[in-house]
């Protein structure tokens, strides 16, 4: 009888072990990046803060440990990504960032798979009914000293383009075209906050002045300056891009060429570190936002729903709406880590 009650007490403990056991490898198995620090970087762009909290929520539910998102241009960010510094950037533009990728050490020091957001666009843009008016399509028709007077906002007879921020990537694209195209005597690249240079140039346009600028899709502005029924595209007259990219042709699909390569938007990591971490690769590679829900609430920001908590807020209804998705994605990131 006493040899029975005590193999009762064993077998009772064992169970009580394994009902224990068993909640504890499934808690590891959910949360594969418990314990390990993660360091979210972005630029300067508000507008980034939606793509990238939404990556970070992400890695929450993964476990990880992750940290406030630390401001950092696109240039020095992509060394902090290849040095370990930082651990992603949700928003890498390829190809318009390749030079940034490739001086931090390209595919050896930096992880990039999958498409974030595809098929985004940018070019040069003017008010329509001045297109209209004087027939303007090309951006080489301002070398014409009359046409170039119509945009002219400073009085030195120069067209006055609404530009990119000094280290973006798309300044020096742009930079190049003033040369490329005949257009460096004829128009006067302005730069500095593009938040309070496009800001103005909605105000000229409100005001029934002509407008001529810099943009990109996707993004706010387009939602206000609707191309095809406020605005219209500039065509160039060739393609040319600097460095390494002389030779691309930027043509669209379509037909049409805007100076620019359509490009993706990829989330960059440090290479070592998504290695390290398999269920985050895997996350990093299948996440993708569609153009119109970046737009969406970029505008929502733009309308004055531009706080922390009202991008959170974003973030999570973005989540709640796409719950299948996003589970999904879990899913995936959790198994790839077994």
């Amino acid at each position: 009888m006493q040899k029975r009650n005590f193999l009762k007490q064993i077998l009772g403990g064992v169970a009580i072990a394994l009902a224990t056991a068993a909640p504890i490898h499934a808690i590891a198995a959910d949360m594969p990046g418990a314990g390990v620090k993660v360091q979210p970087i972005k630029s300067s762009i508000a507008e980034e803060t939606f793509q990238t909290l939404l990556v970070m929520h992400a890695l929450k539910d993964l476990g990880y440990d992750v940290q406030p998102i630390k401001e950092i241009e696109y240039a020095a960010g992509h060394i902090a990504l290849g040095n370990g510094d930082a651990t992603f950037m949700a928003d890498h533009w390829n190809p318009l960032h390749v030079d940034f990728y490739e001086k931090a050490g390209g595919d050896a020091k930096l992880y990039r798979e999958g498409v974030y957001s595809g098929g985004a666009l940018q070019g040069y843009l003017i008010d329509k009914a001045t297109a209209d008016k004087y027939k303007i399509t090309r951006i080489d028709q301002l070398k014409d000293p009359a046409i170039a007077k119509l945009f002219d906002t400073d009085g030195d007879g120069k067209a006055d383009l609404a530009g990119c921020n000094p280290g973006w990537g798309c300044e020096k694209v742009i930079e190049h075209h003033l040369d490329a195209y005949g257009l460096r005597d004829h128009v006067t690249h302005k730069q500095g906050s593009y938040a309070a240079i496009i800001a103005d140039t909605i105000a000229r346009h409100k005001q029934g002045e002509p407008i001529f600028y810099y943009t990109w899709t996707p993004y706010w502005v387009s939602g206000v300056l609707v191309p095809g029924k406020d605005v219209t595209w500039l065509q160039v007259p060739f393609s040319s891009l600097p460095g390494e990219r002389k030779d691309v042709d930027t043509s669209l699909p379509d037909g049409s060429n805007y100076g620019f390569q359509a490009n993706n938007q990829h989330i960059v990591a440090n290479r070592a570190w998504a290695e390290a971490n398999p269920a985050a690769a895997k996350l990093f590679a299948i996440m993708k936002l569609s153009n119109n829900d970046i737009s969406a609430q970029n505008k929502r920001m733009r309308d004055g729903e531009n706080k922390a908590a009202d991008i959170e807020r974003h973030v999570n209804a973005w989540i709640k709406g796409h719950a299948a998705t996003y589970k999904g994605w879990l899913d995936q990131a959790r198994a790839a880590a077994k």
